[in-house]
């Protein structure tokens, strides 16, 4: 059974592309034809390479990968948000600083500083500061923050990175591109799908598309945690078992030493009770 349904996808407006003068010719296989000068996409193939782009996302995360969601255009920064922090994934959601992927440890240094000035706010130490630092301070948090908040505890680069508007976010793309991290994308009938890795055919503009999307991409996140740490649990019960396996074959070694020393016991006593009539 296909994780999204061509009902899901028509009410969500996911078939409705670009006007046919602003298209990408690379985009004709996934276009079903044009209505009213705009592209209709192809909802069939949308089901199936979505299917594709799900399957992979799952086994990303349940094989303990991460995924980083991508989206800054003001449609998208919602679903970007709600859905990543929903599945406990990273995102980028305002603005993509160059050099996120590619230039992570500098990223990083940005990264420490947002979280120690934080750490000064919440135990008080920003009180000693004069007012007119305090609030410069207080700005430049705001400022990081709305950066960076999203991938502030990614201590490592991403798995796979999910975008939505791929055109959009195309520095994001050739920084993944270049690391080799695989690329999850809604990409419209105006975007290249040379540069994606898995493609799902649809409307990147629609807030309901977008919405529906990125919380399938989340919920194949959670399903790849759910095996993941089932994984974990059976690889953890299986240490426990080989250590009581362990215990138990060291068991008998002492048992065989208690038997061994019980006859020597048994013969001093009945030594003792010959030798006491002949005493008599």
């Amino acid at each position: 059974m296909p994780r999204l349904t061509m009902k899901q996808l028509l009410e969500a407006g996911v078939h409705f592309g670009h006007q046919t003068s602003r298209w990408n010719p690379k985009m004709k296989p996934f276009i079903f034809g044009a209505r009213n000068g705009i592209h209709i996409i192809d909802l069939q193939k949308t089901v199936r390479l979505f299917d594709i782009a799900y399957d992979f996302v799952a086994e990303t995360v349940a094989s303990g990968g991460k995924v980083l969601f991508v989206g800054t255009k003001r449609q998208a920064q919602d679903s970007i948000r709600e859905e990543a922090e929903r599945c406990g994934m990273y995102y980028v959601n305002h603005r993509w600083l160059g050099g996120t992927l590619t230039n992570f440890k500098t990223i990083r240094r940005s990264i420490e500083k947002l979280k120690n000035i934080e750490t000064m706010f919440e135990d008080g130490t920003i009180e000693r500061f004069p007012k007119k630092e305090r609030l410069k301070m207080d700005r430049l948090r705001q400022k990081l923050e709305r950066n960076l908040g999203g991938i502030k505890d990614m201590e490592t680069l991403p798995d796979a990175v999910y975008i939505v508007d791929p055109r959009n976010e195309n520095i994001a793309v050739k920084e993944a591109r270049k690391l080799g991290i695989p690329v999850v994308a809604i990409v419209d009938t105006n975007c290249d799908p040379e540069e994606i890795d898995y493609i799902i055919p649809g409307n990147d503009d629609a807030i309901r598309a977008i919405r529906l999307i990125t919380s399938k991409i989340a919920e194949a996140c959670l399903e790849g945690k759910a095996k993941y740490e089932e994984a974990l649990a059976a690889a953890t019960d299986k240490e426990m078992e080989e250590e009581m396996m362990e215990e138990v074959l060291e068991t008998p070694e002492a048992v065989e030493e208690t038997t061994e020393a019980q006859p020597s016991e048994a013969s001093e006593v009945a030594e003792e009770g010959e030798a006491s009539p002949a005493a008599s």
